[in-house]
Protein backbone atom coordinates (compact mmCIF):
# COMPACT_ATOMS: atom_id res chain seq x y z
CA UNK A 1 0.00 0.00 0.00
CA UNK A 2 2.82 2.38 0.96
CA UNK A 3 4.61 1.76 -2.35
CA UNK A 4 1.49 2.62 -4.33
CA UNK A 5 1.31 6.18 -3.02
CA UNK A 6 4.99 6.97 -3.58
CA UNK A 7 5.97 8.79 -6.79
CA UNK A 8 7.74 6.73 -9.43
CA UNK A 9 11.14 7.77 -10.79
CA UNK A 10 10.87 8.34 -14.55
CA UNK A 11 14.39 9.59 -15.29
CA UNK A 12 15.24 6.09 -16.57
CA UNK A 13 13.55 6.98 -19.85
CA UNK A 14 16.09 9.78 -20.29
CA UNK A 15 18.93 7.30 -19.79
CA UNK A 16 17.43 4.83 -22.30
CA UNK A 17 16.98 7.54 -24.91
CA UNK A 18 20.49 8.90 -24.41
CA UNK A 19 22.07 5.49 -25.03
CA UNK A 20 19.94 4.57 -28.04
CA UNK A 21 20.76 7.95 -29.57
CA UNK A 22 24.45 7.21 -29.04
CA UNK A 23 23.92 3.81 -30.69
CA UNK A 24 22.30 5.51 -33.67
CA UNK A 25 25.22 7.91 -34.05
CA UNK A 26 27.67 5.00 -33.79
CA UNK A 27 25.83 3.08 -36.50
CA UNK A 28 25.81 6.13 -38.74
CA UNK A 29 29.54 6.57 -38.19
CA UNK A 30 30.13 2.88 -38.84
CA UNK A 31 28.11 3.08 -42.06
CA UNK A 32 30.31 5.97 -43.21
CA UNK A 33 33.31 3.88 -42.20
CA UNK A 34 32.26 1.01 -44.51
CA UNK A 35 32.33 3.31 -47.55
CA UNK A 36 35.92 4.39 -46.97
CA UNK A 37 39.05 3.09 -48.64
CA UNK A 38 41.51 4.71 -46.23
CA UNK A 39 41.70 6.63 -42.93
CA UNK A 40 40.04 3.84 -40.96
CA UNK A 41 41.71 5.14 -37.80
CA UNK A 42 39.65 8.34 -37.70
CA UNK A 43 36.36 6.44 -37.82
CA UNK A 44 37.44 3.80 -35.33
CA UNK A 45 38.51 6.53 -32.89
CA UNK A 46 35.15 8.29 -33.22
CA UNK A 47 33.26 5.03 -32.70
CA UNK A 48 35.32 4.36 -29.57
CA UNK A 49 34.44 7.80 -28.22
CA UNK A 50 30.74 7.03 -28.63
CA UNK A 51 31.20 3.65 -26.93
CA UNK A 52 32.81 5.29 -23.89
CA UNK A 53 29.96 7.78 -23.74
CA UNK A 54 27.44 4.92 -23.79
CA UNK A 55 29.34 3.24 -20.94
CA UNK A 56 29.14 6.44 -18.89
CA UNK A 57 25.38 6.82 -19.32
CA UNK A 58 24.86 3.12 -18.60
CA UNK A 59 26.76 3.45 -15.32
CA UNK A 60 24.70 6.50 -14.36
CA UNK A 61 21.50 4.57 -15.05
CA UNK A 62 22.63 1.57 -13.01
CA UNK A 63 23.61 3.77 -10.08
CA UNK A 64 20.25 5.56 -10.23
CA UNK A 65 18.46 2.21 -10.17
CA UNK A 66 20.26 1.23 -6.95
CA UNK A 67 19.05 4.45 -5.32
CA UNK A 68 15.47 4.36 -6.59
CA UNK A 69 12.67 2.78 -4.58
CA UNK A 70 9.79 2.94 -7.08
CA UNK A 71 10.46 2.39 -10.80
CA UNK A 72 8.11 2.81 -13.82
CA UNK A 73 8.29 -0.94 -14.53
CA UNK A 74 10.15 -4.04 -13.31
CA UNK A 75 13.70 -3.43 -12.15
CA UNK A 76 14.96 -6.50 -14.00
CA UNK A 77 13.55 -5.08 -17.25
CA UNK A 78 15.30 -1.77 -16.61
CA UNK A 79 18.60 -3.60 -16.04
CA UNK A 80 18.15 -5.69 -19.18
CA UNK A 81 17.27 -2.67 -21.31
CA UNK A 82 20.28 -0.78 -19.99
CA UNK A 83 22.65 -3.70 -20.59
CA UNK A 84 21.38 -4.52 -24.07
CA UNK A 85 21.52 -0.89 -25.21
CA UNK A 86 25.14 -0.75 -24.10
CA UNK A 87 25.86 -4.14 -25.71
CA UNK A 88 25.02 -2.69 -29.13
CA UNK A 89 27.70 -0.04 -28.64
CA UNK A 90 30.20 -2.56 -27.24
CA UNK A 91 29.87 -4.99 -30.14
CA UNK A 92 29.93 -2.31 -32.80
CA UNK A 93 33.09 -0.85 -31.27
CA UNK A 94 34.63 -4.34 -31.06
CA UNK A 95 33.97 -4.93 -34.78
CA UNK A 96 35.62 -1.63 -35.69
CA UNK A 97 38.58 -2.33 -33.40
CA UNK A 98 39.07 -5.77 -34.98
CA UNK A 99 39.32 -4.22 -38.44
CA UNK A 100 42.06 -1.91 -37.19
CA UNK A 101 43.91 -4.44 -35.03
CA UNK A 102 43.86 -7.13 -37.73
CA UNK A 103 45.25 -4.59 -40.20
CA UNK A 104 42.43 -5.23 -42.67
CA UNK A 105 43.17 -3.10 -45.70
CA UNK A 106 40.06 -3.71 -47.78
CA UNK A 107 36.51 -3.99 -46.49
CA UNK A 108 34.21 -6.70 -47.80
CA UNK A 109 30.87 -5.73 -49.31
CA UNK A 110 29.03 -7.81 -46.69
CA UNK A 111 30.07 -5.36 -44.01
CA UNK A 112 28.00 -2.63 -45.64
CA UNK A 113 24.94 -4.88 -45.48
CA UNK A 114 25.48 -5.32 -41.74
CA UNK A 115 25.98 -1.58 -41.29
CA UNK A 116 22.73 -0.84 -43.12
CA UNK A 117 20.79 -3.36 -41.01
CA UNK A 118 22.20 -1.93 -37.78
CA UNK A 119 21.40 1.59 -38.90
CA UNK A 120 17.79 0.64 -39.64
CA UNK A 121 17.44 -1.42 -36.45
CA UNK A 122 18.69 1.28 -34.10
CA UNK A 123 16.46 3.87 -35.73
CA UNK A 124 13.48 1.59 -35.13
CA UNK A 125 14.65 1.22 -31.53
CA UNK A 126 14.50 5.00 -31.11
CA UNK A 127 10.76 4.81 -31.76
CA UNK A 128 10.32 1.76 -29.53
CA UNK A 129 12.33 3.18 -26.63
CA UNK A 130 10.58 6.56 -26.76
CA UNK A 131 7.26 4.72 -26.80
CA UNK A 132 7.97 3.32 -23.34
CA UNK A 133 6.98 6.70 -21.90
CA UNK A 134 3.36 6.17 -22.94
CA UNK A 135 2.46 2.48 -23.03
CA UNK A 136 -1.25 3.21 -23.54
CA UNK A 137 -0.49 4.26 -27.12
CA UNK A 138 1.84 1.48 -28.20
CA UNK A 139 0.99 0.82 -31.87
CA UNK A 140 4.18 2.50 -33.10
CA UNK A 141 6.20 0.50 -30.53
CA UNK A 142 4.76 -2.78 -31.76
CA UNK A 143 5.42 -1.89 -35.41
CA UNK A 144 9.02 -0.95 -34.71
CA UNK A 145 9.62 -4.17 -32.77
CA UNK A 146 8.18 -6.19 -35.63
CA UNK A 147 10.52 -4.46 -38.10
CA UNK A 148 13.49 -5.19 -35.83
CA UNK A 149 12.62 -8.90 -35.86
CA UNK A 150 12.50 -8.80 -39.67
CA UNK A 151 15.87 -7.05 -39.83
CA UNK A 152 17.42 -9.64 -37.51
CA UNK A 153 16.25 -12.40 -39.87
CA UNK A 154 17.82 -10.50 -42.73
CA UNK A 155 21.08 -10.20 -40.76
CA UNK A 156 21.14 -13.96 -40.20
CA UNK A 157 21.03 -14.49 -43.96
CA UNK A 158 23.72 -11.85 -44.58
CA UNK A 159 25.94 -13.54 -42.00
CA UNK A 160 25.38 -16.99 -43.46
CA UNK A 161 26.21 -15.88 -47.01
CA UNK A 162 29.25 -13.90 -45.82
CA UNK A 163 30.70 -16.99 -44.14
CA UNK A 164 29.96 -19.15 -47.18
CA UNK A 165 31.87 -16.72 -49.42
CA UNK A 166 34.77 -16.58 -46.97
CA UNK A 167 35.24 -20.35 -46.97
CA UNK A 168 34.91 -20.57 -50.74
CA UNK A 169 37.84 -18.17 -51.08
CA UNK A 170 39.87 -20.48 -48.83
CA UNK A 171 42.25 -17.93 -47.31
CA UNK A 172 42.66 -19.20 -43.74
CA UNK A 173 43.97 -15.93 -42.30
CA UNK A 174 41.17 -13.88 -43.85
CA UNK A 175 38.62 -16.40 -42.57
CA UNK A 176 39.87 -15.97 -38.99
CA UNK A 177 39.87 -12.17 -39.21
CA UNK A 178 36.49 -11.73 -40.84
CA UNK A 179 34.69 -14.39 -38.83
CA UNK A 180 35.39 -12.33 -35.70
CA UNK A 181 34.25 -9.08 -37.33
CA UNK A 182 31.04 -10.65 -38.64
CA UNK A 183 30.36 -12.35 -35.30
CA UNK A 184 30.57 -9.02 -33.49
CA UNK A 185 28.23 -7.36 -35.98
CA UNK A 186 25.75 -10.21 -35.73
CA UNK A 187 25.79 -9.91 -31.94
CA UNK A 188 25.02 -6.20 -32.24
CA UNK A 189 21.97 -7.02 -34.36
CA UNK A 190 20.97 -9.78 -31.92
CA UNK A 191 21.07 -7.25 -29.07
CA UNK A 192 18.65 -5.07 -31.07
CA UNK A 193 16.23 -8.00 -31.25
CA UNK A 194 16.76 -8.75 -27.54
CA UNK A 195 15.71 -5.18 -26.83
CA UNK A 196 12.63 -5.58 -29.01
CA UNK A 197 11.70 -8.70 -27.03
CA UNK A 198 12.07 -6.91 -23.69
CA UNK A 199 10.07 -3.90 -24.90
CA UNK A 200 7.30 -6.16 -26.18
CA UNK A 201 7.15 -7.88 -22.81
CA UNK A 202 6.99 -4.54 -21.00
CA UNK A 203 4.11 -3.46 -23.25
CA UNK A 204 2.18 -6.64 -22.44
CA UNK A 205 2.89 -6.47 -18.70
CA UNK A 206 1.82 -2.83 -18.46
CA UNK A 207 -1.12 -2.86 -20.87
Amino acid sequence: MFKKILPKEYSFFDFFEKVINIDVMMCYEFMRFTTQKTNFEDYVRKIKEYELEADKVTLECTEALHKTFITPFERTDILTLTKRLDDIADNLNAAAQCILLYDIQELRTDIFDFAEILNLSTNELVTAVKGLRDLKHNDSVKKSCMKIHELENRADEVHRMAIVKLFKEGNALEIVKWKEVFARLERAVDRCEDLANVIERIVVDNA
